[in-house]
């Protein structure tokens, strides 16, 4: 009799990795195939793990002498930018700095290779220590449907076979596609390009030079200049040695720019607000890839069919509302709650859609659609046109003014602020523009 497991995971990123820690410590018998080298070899990006449940994955993670993450946040940053400037809203508390902590940064290379260690320490000291695997290497081609039911997948020529199926492959997701879960054709107003580099500077001048002490660290998000008016934004992310700086554009929007990505990087690394930070590092990683807008009409509207689940960004499961870019801890959630629905379905013989439904109104009572639905207006305002122009401006020049200091009389605030909005953007246009802000952040 051919072997079957109780659920195979396609992807070893962050959802999946998440799905085989929860697999493991639930009894379950599972497969996790990922096709880089190791999980983390091809998962360049770097970015910010929000949230607590990476402790609930790995217990008191912050004791660990080399564990996977970089620092902790404890100082955030919002900057508006307009081509010689930015005013930027920046709040740094000691209330972030007691574990669990709300969020760290790491970079994905490392850090999944490390969660990936703690799978399978999970996998030995689980039910199944010899019958229980993570894969890597090797191209998922396809999932086995028969009879409109998962059965597992196909890869290297070979059918490996499944009570259950969770697909955690990523934006890029294929699989879900060959399903039907997924369209064909994904509008290009729900994705973006993100580009980054990665910056060494050494630990002692990152340290020095963002005020860090110890593993404490900063993220800093910028709107306008960033992107010289096109839609979208830049981040900048301090590591232990190196930073994360890096831009996410609208697809949609560089639709006959004639720019590039990397151009509108290397203009970004100059602006007087970022290239003081950036002086004298060195650039050892450069990646680009699609990432979605976090527009809840690119979420498929089925993420499950008989015998399968869909985690994380293979399901566009990302949110940037202005308060920060949320894509690692919806993967890693959503992973959680994919594979506590598939023990329960296999511990009851039947994982077909309607067995699976508890992932779908567990994942509608998280925090992550919850989320998402709820800050729509907020997604859709942050990529307005005066987002990324008039407001900026607008912010800069109010700035300039405002913190100059010479031999002349000075204006009251409020007359430099109305004089700025005047010009840079209507009465009426500012003024729906706060009443959506009010609404919607």
């Amino acid at each position: 009799m051919e072997e079957e497991f109780d659920c195979i995971i396609v992807g070893g990123g962050i959802a999946g990795l998440s799905a085989a820690m929860t697999l493991a410590r639930g009894g379950a018998k599972f497969l996790l195939v990922e096709r880089g080298e190791w999980s983390g070899a091809k998962n360049v990006s770097g970015g910010v793990l929000w949230g607590t449940d990476l402790n609930r994955l790995v217990p008191n993670y912050w004791e660990e002498e080399d564990a996977g993450w970089e620092r902790f946040v404890n100082h955030r940053r919002l900057s508006l930018m307009d081509p010689g400037a930015s005013f930027s809203l920046d709040f740094k508390s000691d209330h972030f700095d007691t574990p669990p902590y709300t969020g760290v940064t790491v970079l994905r290379s490392r850090f999944d290779a490390w969660l990936a260690g703690k799978v399978e320490e999970a996998i030995g000291e689980s039910d199944h220590p010899d019958e229980s695997f993570l894969a890597t290497d090797i191209l998922v081609e396809s999932v086995i449907v028969e009879g409109g039911v998962a059965r597992g997948i196909r890869a290297g020529g070979e059918d490996f076979r499944a009570k259950c199926v969770i697909l955690a492959e990523g934006v890029n997701n294929l699989l879900a596609r060959q399903v039907g879960l997924e369209k064909e054709y994904v509008p290009a107003d729900h994705v973006a390009v993100g580009v980054k580099e990665v910056i060494r500077l050494g630990r002692e001048t990152v340290e020095d030079r963002f005020q860090l002490r110890g593993r404490s660290g900063l993220t800093n998000e910028f709107v306008g200049a960033a992107t010289d008016g096109i839609d979208g934004g830049g981040f900048l992310y301090t590591n232990l040695e190196s930073l994360s700086v890096g831009l996410v554009i609208g697809m949609k929007a560089m639709r006959g720019t004639g720019r590039t990505p990397y151009d509108l990087l290397n203009e970004f690394k100059e602006h007087p607000a970022v290239a003081d930070m950036v002086r004298g590092g060195e650039v050892v990683e450069y990646s680009a890839k699609v990432v979605s807008t976090g527009d809840i009409r690119g979420v498929p509207s089925d993420l499950t069919m008989d015998g399968l689940m869909i985690a994380g960004e293979a399901a566009h499961l990302v949110l940037n509302a202005g308060r920060a870019i949320q894509g690692m801890d919806y993967a890693m959630r959503t992973g959680i709650l994919a594979a506590e629905t598939a023990i329960s379905a296999v511990a009851s013989g039947d994982t077909s859609k309607a067995a699976l439904a508890p992932y779908r109104q567990r994942l509608d009572e998280s925090y992550v659609m919850q989320d998402m639905k709820a800050f729509q207006g907020a997604v859709h305002l942050l990529h307005s046109p005066h987002m990324t122009g008039a407001l900026p401006r607008m912010a800069c020049d109010f700035g300039r003014e405002f913190f100059t200091v010479d031999n002349r009389p000075t204006r009251k605030a409020t007359r430099i602020l109305r004089d700025v909005r005047k010009k840079h953007i209507k009465l009426m246009d500012f003024m729906k523009l706060g009443a959506k802000a009010g609404r919607h952040l």
